[in-house]
């Protein structure tokens, strides 16, 4: 386990390479789908067990509805089939199950079986677990915005007084710490429209290991790798060293 004070308490993940790992296989997308859900359960265990605070999961971009009808149904149907299983294993973990994202993009049936989850892991507190669905970071940043103006025609606000911490209150993940590394699998180097907002100064993880084969080893490796950054804020580090960030 790395040292405790180098763990980071938040981490999110771009998961991919699903596709990338059933073609390799000649099996059909939705094949490496399902077998990244083997590497979520892996990665969720692994943030307990290193005493990771919170986690944030990419599932279902904004623009992932541009794919083809076959695959987003595919998707769907594995949301669905996820959520049925899944959800009595995390609340024996005392993980806690959030969505954010667009939900009223989604039928009624998963909208309703997602707020269930939610109810149910309310009360959890060993890891807080973030699944973003129909999410996209400037979508995040303009229903903040949109929230912020409504308080400013409420008078609760003005324009005057309208700054980084007032508008980021209303950002998806407000409550929780702030994101410390972020981790994208499958080769890319882009964060693909995911978290802008709070990825201001998260260290950046890239590794070309496909989602589906990312386990427990791989995020030690990550977060081993967070541990030996130095982490400046905008000072020097003779600065860094007299008084570590918090």
């Amino acid at each position: 386990m790395s040292a405790p004070a180098r763990v980071p308490r938040h981490i999110a993940i771009v998961m991919d390479g699903n596709g990338r790992w059933a073609r390799a296989r000649f099996q059909p997308r939705s094949f490496g789908h399902n077998a990244g859900r083997k590497a979520v359960r892996d990665v969720i265990e692994g943030c307990v067990r290193q005493g990771v605070e919170a986690l944030t999961l990419f599932a279902f971009s904004s623009e992932n509805w541009q794919r083809p009808e076959d695959e987003v149904s595919a998707l769907m149907s594995l949301f669905l089939r996820a959520l049925d299983k899944e959800v009595d294993e995390l609340h024996a973990q005392g993980v806690r199950l959030r969505f954010i994202g667009e939900l009223s993009g989604f039928g009624a049936d998963l909208q309703q079986r997602m707020r269930g989850a939610m109810e149910r892991t309310a009360g959890n507190t060993r890891l807080q677990l973030n699944i973003a669905v129909n999410y996209g970071g400037r979508w995040d940043i303009v229903q903040a915005a949109r929230q912020a103006a409504q308080a400013i025609g409420r008078g609760e606000l003005t324009a005057e007084t309208l700054d980084e911490a007032a508008l980021g209150r209303w950002m998806c993940l407000a409550e929780l710490p702030p994101l410390d590394l972020f981790i994208r699998t499958g080769g890319e180097q882009r964060i693909s429209n995911f978290l802008l907002w709070q990825a201001a100064y998260a260290e950046l993880y890239f590794t070309d290991t496909l989602w589906p084969d990312f386990d427990q080893a791989s995020l030690a490796q990550a977060i081993d790798d967070f541990a030996r950054r130095e982490r400046r804020y905008g000072r020097t580090s003779d600065q860094v060293a007299a008084a570590p960030p918090p």
